[in-house]
């Protein structure tokens, strides 16, 4: 009997874990990739549920994904689409996304992060904080960007960043239109800085901390990273902790979502914080999005 109570019980978590859909958002840890942080996800909801997977056939059982690539090194909201969520997906990666950095002064690395190696080393003692304040005034609003060597942007079907690991030479993006609808500093203490960043689609924060550290007369890398926010989606208030990646938990975050993608009648304009940016949504289809379109990575 108790077996068969247990099966039953594994049957309904099953049945719910199945019919979930919609989107919501994962807190990401600073270290594995976006894509070992939805494989953990999918792996923990499907032993949950008790299914048995196969390798790789994992992928086939359960519909899932998520919009906009955080860095490895990098922590945050992480967007994810379950069932017919990830069709939605696509407005996560041209959306409106807030960072916060902190940045270091003197140095360069090949990543433009951390986690690279020392590529150069200059002298930061001229730089005031003043000196900083006044650079980020270049920085905000349309402007040019150079994406970085190692990123998920992709040349002949492989990312830069895999190419760049296996030793190959790999040759710069061209600069491409980006959109920073605010920039501040929040601290100095020389030799760190810390950035709020407010960006539209295709941004990379390592890119704006190594421009603005050549801005100044020397070099400049990230140290950390956190996206505290990504479309409606924020940190604090709706990116679930790793213990709460359960079926119910996420089950209740999807209501909650909905609620806040929708924000009232099943047919409604989402409007973002900023003009030009918003999204049409029927039921739980995307009919129509205006904005930039480029894909953030």
């Amino acid at each position: 009997m108790a077996g068969e109570a247990g099966g039953a019980a594994l049957g309904r978590a099953a049945d719910k874990l199945f019919s979930l859909s919609g989107l919501f958002a994962v807190r990401k840890p600073k270290g594995p990739t976006s894509a070992a942080v939805l494989n953990l996800l999918k792996e923990r909801l499907l032993a949950e549920a008790g299914v048995q997977t196969n390798g790789n056939k994992r992928n086939q059982v359960l519909k899932i994904g998520h919009g906009g690539t955080l860095d490895s090194a990098a922590t945050g909201v992480l967007v994810v689409g379950i069932g017919k969520g990830t069709k939605m997906l696509g407005t996560m990666l041209t959306g409106s996304k807030k960072y916060t950095a902190i940045g270091m002064l003197g140095k360069a690395t090949d990543t433009l992060d951390a986690t690279g190696k020392v590529t150069e080393e200059k002298p930061y003692d001229q730089v005031t904080k003043k000196d900083l304040e006044n650079v980020l005034q270049k920085f905000t609003g349309d402007i040019m960007q150079v994406p970085p060597l190692y990123s998920a942007l992709k040349k002949g079907g492989e990312r830069l960043s895999t190419l760049m690991k296996r030793g190959e030479a790999v040759e710069a993006k061209p600069a491409r239109p980006v959109r920073v609808y605010s920039l501040s500093l929040q601290q100095f203490q020389p030799p760190l800085f810390t950035l709020d960043v407010e960006c539209g689609g295709g941004f990379y924060v390592r890119s704006l901390v190594n421009d603005i550290g050549k801005e100044l007369s020397t070099c400049a890398t990230v140290q950390e990273l956190t996206r505290t926010k990504q479309g409606p989606f924020t940190l604090e208030e709706h990116a679930l902790h790793e213990d709460k990646w359960t079926i119910d938990e996420i089950a209740r975050s999807l209501e909650h979502c909905t609620a806040l993608l929708l924000g009232g009648p099943s047919r409604k304009k989402l409007k973002t914080e900023h003009p030009g940016e918003t999204a049409v949504i029927s039921g739980n289809q995307i009919l129509k999005y205006h904005g930039d379109k480029s894909v953030v990575a």
